[in-house]
């Protein structure tokens, strides 16, 4: 059973939350790339080099994606970026907080590996516009969501120093722990404020992450204890023993039953991100053997030829971007030997299987399915996802 953390947090959590800042809509800020590719410590970000170097297939082909999301998505403030290629007004009707969350991490990918300004102003971009629409602050109805939101706002306060940006994880964290945390089926955070007994790896995995990289900013024990009981409580709960598979959720439809059929790739990838995270926090090393086994199982399960099988477009489409992003965390820690080749060869196989599909006349165009060209009508989440593989692949190459 893990252990919940201790009365006297919780009640400096409920404290905290009175200095949540409600922060108004700022006015233009720039733009960055994601995650888990990044290098600068203990933030999980890296620091950006300066000078791009000249690279190989995987950045000419992240190039090439990045300029169609300049080409196809780019949209008048405060939209900023369609939610679909081509647009339409009932397309852009919907507001995606959660894919323009990893829009933000996508571009501080693109900082991290060429060091162009631009990638931060839109990072920045993107974050205003996110608190813009979502009525002058950052909170919604959904602890997944401000998870992705919180983590992207943590690394661009690495990037920037901008204080506002620390404040938004602090706050986020604060909003899902005060609101989200609960002891339904064991301490764990919920999905959504509507559902509070339907807990999911979504909201735990991503939280975990950011908990432990919240203590390593901060040094405050708080913030690891509320990481080590999720990371518990999603070992005891949603991952197989056996098989390190990991599972969605428990009780999405009251009945207190685990969606072990719901295979998702980007499950499989908050955990190995959480197993990293807490290994960079505590120095056990073993938990880089545990992610390692759930990303072979990744690869060798959730497959269909040389690229995962298609998770379908709107959310879906974010899938196996975010796995991407937590497999490449794990290769900057992971030591020579048969998991880390097998992983390594996988995200180079599949990102460039993406390239041949897709590439043409310099502009790469990601589809939900990387054997064949993007349809018609592309989501903005699906493509992100092309985006942030190819920047993990373009981290390793």
């Amino acid at each position: 059973m893990p252990v919940s953390p201790t009365n006297s947090t919780l009640a400096h959590h409920r404290t905290q939350l009175s200095r949540r800042i409600v922060l108004s809509g700022a006015a233009g800020l720039a733009v960055g790339l994601a995650g888990a590719t990044g290098a600068a410590a203990d933030s999980g970000g890296a620091a950006a080099s300066g000078a791009a170097r000249p690279g190989g297939r995987a950045k000419r082909a992240v190039a090439a994606a990045h300029r169609a999301l300049e080409r196809d998505y780019a949209a008048p403030w405060p939209q900023l970026l369609h939610n679909s290629f081509p647009a339409s007004a009932d397309g852009d009707r919907a507001f995606h907080y959660w894919w323009l969350a990893h829009a933000v991490d996508a571009y501080l990918d693109g900082y991290e590996r060429t060091g162009r300004r631009s990638f931060l102003a839109d990072a920045e971009q993107v974050v205003a516009a996110i608190r813009a629409r979502n009525g002058g602050h950052l909170v919604n109805d959904y602890f997944d969501d401000m998870n992705w939101l919180a983590l992207a706002t943590h690394r661009l306060w690495t990037h920037t120093q901008d204080q506002t940006y620390l404040d938004d994880a602090h706050d986020l964290w604060e909003e899902i722990v005060t609101d989200g945390w609960n002891d339904t089926f064991g301490p764990s955070v919920a999905w959504r404020r509507e559902q509070l007994d339907y807990k999911n790896t979504p909201s735990n995995a991503p939280f975990a992450i950011l908990s432990y990289r919240l203590h390593r900013e901060s040094g405050e024990d708080r913030f690891a204890e509320y990481g080590d009981a999720a990371l518990t409580w999603m070992r005891e709960t949603l991952v197989d023993p056996e098989t390190g598979f990991v599972a969605d959720g428990i009780n999405r439809q009251g009945d207190g039953a685990i969606d072990w059929n719901w295979r998702f790739t980007y499950c499989q990838g908050v955990w190995i991100g959480a197993l990293v995270e807490s290994a960079r926090t505590h120095g056990d090393h073993a938990l880089l053997d545990e992610a390692a086994r759930t990303g072979v199982f990744s690869v060798r399960e959730l497959t269909a030829g040389p690229v995962f099988s298609p998770e379908g477009q709107g959310d879906g489409g974010l899938f196996k971007g975010i796995w991407y992003r937590y497999a490449a965390l794990l290769l900057q820690e992971l030591p020579d030997g048969g998991a880390r080749r097998e992983l390594t060869a996988f995200i180079r196989t599949s990102t460039q299987a993406l390239a041949d599909s897709s590439l043409a006349r310099g502009v790469l165009l990601a589809g939900p399915d990387w054997r064949i060209p993007a349809p018609a009508t592309t989501d903005l989440a699906t493509h992100l996802s092309g985006v942030m593989a190819l920047e993990a692949a373009a981290a390793i190459e």
